[in-house]
This record gives C-alpha cells, structure tokens and sequence, in this order.
C-alpha cells in the first residue's frame, strides 16, 4: 500500500507533498492502516474501537435490510400493476419523489418513460419500466462529518460491501491532510471510494438535503449542534447513526445545560445512563419533526464512557403527529426508588377517525404513596422502544458469523447478546442494589427477585446498560410488597420513623411473594453462562485528549504512564523526559509504582 516507487522512509500525501514514515506511527484496526504523528495533531481514540465494530455491524445489515425493502415494493408495485401497461404517474405520486429520486421509502424512484413510446406497444413500455436497470438499487452513500483521522470512513469503505461512496468532512486542515495521506496510504479501493473535504458539516449537511443513505456524528462531546442539518441530509429510509460523549451533562451533573442542548432535564437515578439514550432519541426526534420527518430506532446502546444511537428516519406529516405519543415526563421520588412516567400526548379514536390530545395529568399525587416523600420531575424522554428486535437479532448474527472481521468482537458480541434480552416496552429499570438500600436490608440474589417478580405474574428482564439492573412491568406497589415480603424472613434493624425505608415497611403487605425458583428467571445467555457483561481489556481505557492538546505528566490518568513516556521521549528524542523531570519525585514513583 501507500505511494510506489518510493524507499520506505518516503511517502507521498495526498497532495503530492513526500512525508517521512518515520515521524509516524502505523495503526491497523480491521481492514485499515492509518498513519499517526506523535504530536497529538490529529484525534484518533483507540477505546472507540468498540463504537466502530458495532458501526460497521449495523451498517452491515442496514445494507441487507435496505435491499430487502426494495425488492418487497418492487413487488407490491408489479402486484398492483398486474397485467395492464404501468402508469408511472399514478404508481409514484408526485408528493412522494424526493429532488435526488427517492421515494418516501428510501427506494429509487422509477422514471416514466412511457410518453416517449408509442401507444400501441405496451409490451415494449412495460419492458422499459420494469427492465433490467429500472428495478437497481443504488448503492448507499455514507457521509460521517467529523472524520479525523479518516479511519471510520477508511473502515467502512474497504469492510462493508455496497457502499458507493464515503464523504469525510472536518473542518480541521491538519485532519484533512491526514485523511487525505491515509485514503492514498490505504490504496486503490480507499481512494476509488474515500474522499475527504475541508468542511463545516453543519454547512455541508445543509447544502446536501436527502443526499445520504447514512450520516455518522460522532462528535468530540456533545452532537446538538449538528442535529437539525444531520436529520435534513439523511435520504428517505436512510440512517443517522449518533454519538454523545457528554455523560456528564445527560446524566444528571448540570441539568440546565442538558436542558439547553437536548430540550429535556435528566434525573440522577440509576437509570441515568438509560435515560441519556432516551434524551438524545428524544432530541433527534424534535430536530426532524421540523421538516416533517420522523425516527425510528433499530438500536441504542450504552458502551464504555458514551452513548450512541441508530434511528432510521422517514418522511411523513401524518406519522409525525404520534411523536407526543412517544414522549414521556419521569416523576422520580427523592425518598426511594419508585418512578412514574406521563406520556406527554394520547390519542382517542372514534369511527374511523383519530384524534391527538394531551396526555391525562397528574400522574401522580404530590406525595409519593410509597414513602411519602416529594417527586423530582425530568424530561421529557423517548418512552417508546429503543431498539429493534429483529434488527438486533440480524446484527447479532451477523457480528457471530464474521467474528474474525471485528476486532471488538467479544465486548460487541456480548452488549448485543445482553440488548436482544431486554423487555422492549419497558423504560427505564430499577436497581435491586437500590432497592436493598432504601430498606437497608440484605439483598435476595438476581434469581429470586426475579422469580418473585415472574410468580407474581409480571415479565421482567436484565438490561445493557447494567448488570444490577432489572426492567419489569410490575408496578412499584408489586415491586415493594415483594421487598416486603423478603424482609419478613430477613429482619432488618429498627430505623427512624421519618426515613422512606422505615415508611415502606410500615406497611403490610398486599401480595403474598412466591420466592420460589421460576424457570425464566435466567435468561437463555445466563443459562448458558454467555459473557454479558466484560471488563475494560486494560487500564486507562476511556477518552484520549481532544487534537491539539499538549500532552502532559497531568494526563497520566488518560493515556497511562507508558504511554506517556513513550511519546515525550519521542519528542525529546534523546530518551529523557523533561516533562518527567518537572514533576515531584514522590508523584513520578507513587504513578511508577500504580503502574506495575
């Protein structure tokens, strides 16, 4: 790969200027090399390995799924055309074609061509309608508009079959040279497919309406800004595949700021993280509903120090009015664990007409029934399903059959395995941990909360987003007479009469709790003791500095000591570390020694 006719030590970037190799670092992940300068000019986060397989996954069966669609309109067309001469017009109502020809489905729009033919040949028009050429899909267009390095776009282009074409923007020169010199490093298949501009997304999205069957944001923090212009480029059909890095603003941490930049305020629960994912879906949905489009997620996770969120987004004024319906606030007691959603619209039907409204309220007292205590309210929160079944069953054995392609393969594999479990109906989850402490008792194991919760006549499932969690449908009254139950035959000691948890166990139980096993207590991964749940693959593992930066002693937390080193005596070149030699004695041998 990389330029001909040159010694090693020499390269050519894309602009035809010759590089040393040896001021480089040569990084492989899947099928892509990419070329990394010492001096931190150019983001590239080796934890997002994960975020990249499970991209590539997804895009993977988007690909599959996309085809599929075609091909069963294609067929609904023919149905409906029967053996008469297809009129193009009526087929493919004017409303529905889109300025780049796609129909509200994503498809091709077929031309009309039969007013250039004679009448008296109907053969030969339906031929031409329907022959081969007319019924081709078009090979997708990706656009990720924060590229970088250019490795994702580099990925995508020489691992997932089908794809046409990948536009990677930054508006970063520094970033754009390195995407460029690493589209040329990777050889003819990069460069034939690749290409790289220097760019603001924001702008070029705008300029590029409906232009991309898959646009990829995966920001440096937080993606609001790129929202409104990300939901106009996606073509009818297409995919927006989201990342946000702020935790700590969809979390909980600064409410307002969450406020400011999703439209909703989180609650510091144990869901928080679940509810982060629910915030951003809650969030793209309000940014298409401007032009009359709407989202519907095949898949959201939670995964390392980030959320990131598949939608596929559609055009339709008519289906845009259920969006209130798929809206919620989340009234969160600040006594005990006990949540309520409201749905922010309902709907009342009569004969064959609908009608939207205002979702019924309160939903609750002002005092929790169960401790109490008052409620925080947060929102609003997507409350429909977060994820597709089907889609996810289709990724999950994708990802199994071409386990040697991911890199990632085991922490996908598993966050996959663990998402294909979850009641899809429920959101948010309790923490049975929580739950524990609030009554301050000890804490029955998974299973026979579980079977409880099954005897009692309720579903009730794991969660992605954490291993202690539990989502069910039984309502939190169910939830505590089991608790309450549990405690009956594990006393807990005498704690003041004020507190939520001396409150809750004041009172009788209204359920008698059967803690007797029940055999869909485990789940079928857990049965056969599949992995669900992995362990970070080495210390340190979590977001590297943004491009630019100057490396420091005070990042040691982020990028390790060895690293560290590494690259500081790679600057001085004469093996020392001048850095190091700044920092106090004690501190180089306390982080030495946390390192060994």
């Amino acid at each position: 790969m990389g330029a001909e006719n040159k010694t090693d030590e020499e390269k050519q970037n894309g602009d035809g200027t010759l590089f040393d190799l040896n001021d480089y670092t040569i990084i492989k992940e899947g099928d892509a090399e990419i070329l990394m300068h010492a001096k931190n000019e150019v983001f590239y986060n080796k934890t997002q390995v994960n975020n990249r397989d499970m991209s590539i996954a997804v895009l993977r069966t988007f690909i599959s799924q996309r085809k599929q669609e075609h091909e069963a309109m294609l067929a609904r067309r023919r149905t409906k055309a029967g053996n008469k001469v297809p009129d193009a017009k009526a087929e493919i109502p004017d409303d529905s074609v889109q300025h780049n020809g796609e129909s509200k489905d994503g498809s091709e729009v077929l031309e009309d061509t039969s007013h250039n033919e004679s009448c008296s040949k109907p053969e030969e028009e339906t031929k031409n309608l329907w022959g081969k050429g007319r019924e081709e899909l078009k090979p997708p267009r990706v656009l990720e508009a924060l590229s970088a390095s250019g490795l994702r776009a580099l990925r995508y282009a020489r691992e997932v079959e089908g794809i046409s074409q990948v536009v990677a923007l930054d508006n970063d020169k520094a970033s754009v040279e390195a995407c460029r010199r690493n589209i040329k490093f990777n050889g003819s298949v990069a460069c034939s497919k690749v290409e790289s501009h220097l760019a603001d997304a924001r702008v070029y999205m705008l300029t590029h309406p409906k232009e991309f069957d898959v646009v990829d944001l995966d920001p440096y923090g937080a993606p609001s800004v790129f929202l409104d212009s990300a939901v106009q480029s996606v073509a009818d059909g297409g995919m927006l595949m989201c990342t946000a890095t702020d935790m700590a603003v969809l979390c909980g941490g600064n409410g307002e700021v969450c406020h400011s930049k999703y439209g909703s305020y989180p609650l510091r629960g144990k869901y928080c993280h679940e509810m982060a994912l629910r915030i951003l879906l809650a969030s793209i949905e309000s940014h298409a509903n401007r032009y009359k489009r709407y989202i519907v997620p095949v898949l959201s996770v939670q995964m390392d120090f980030y959320v990131r969120v598949f939608v596929r987004i559609y055009t339709s004024a008519s289906d845009m009015k259920s969006t209130p319906l798929k809206l919620s606030y989340v009234y969160q007691c600040t006594g005990c664990d006990s949540f309520h959603l409201q749905p922010v619209g309902r709907t009342v039907s009569k004969n064959n007409s609908v009608r939207y409204l205002p979702g019924f309220g309160p939903a609750i007292s002002q005092e929790c029934s169960d401790c109490g205590k008052k409620f925080n309210m947060g929102g609003p929160i997507w409350s429909a399903p977060i994820h597709d079944q089907e889609w996810v069953a289709a990724i999950l054995a994708d990802v199994k059959s071409m386990k040697d392609r991911y890199p990632a393969y085991e922490r996908i594999s598993a966050v996959l395995t663990t998402v294909s479990e979850e009641l899809p109906d429920i959101p948010l989850f309790l923490s049975l941990h929580n739950l524990c402490a609030t009554l301050k008792c000890t804490s029955p194991s998974a299973v026979i909360f579980r079977s409880a919760v099954i005897n009692a006549g309720y579903r009730i499932s794991g969660t992605h987003v954490n291993p202690l969690g539990l989502k069910t449908d039984a309502p939190m009254d169910v939830i505590w007479d089991i608790m309450r139950c549990w405690i009956k035959n594990h006393p807990v000691k005498a704690q003041p009469s004020d507190q939520a948890g001396s409150v809750i166990l004041a009172k009788e139980p209204v359920l008698q709790a059967n803690f007797s096993r029940a055999v869909a207590s485990l789940s079928k991964a857990q049965a056969k003791k599949v992995a669900r749940f992995l362990p970070n693959p080495e210390r340190h593992w979590g977001p590297k500095l943004r491009a630019g930066r100057q490396i420091t002693s005070k990042h040691v937390s982020l990028l390790g000591p060895k690293a560290l080193n590494g690259i500081n005596n790679h600057e001085n070149g004469d093996g020392s570390n001048h850095e190091d030699d700044e920092e106090p004695a004690a501190k180089r041998k306390k982080t030495e020694e946390s390192d060994s």
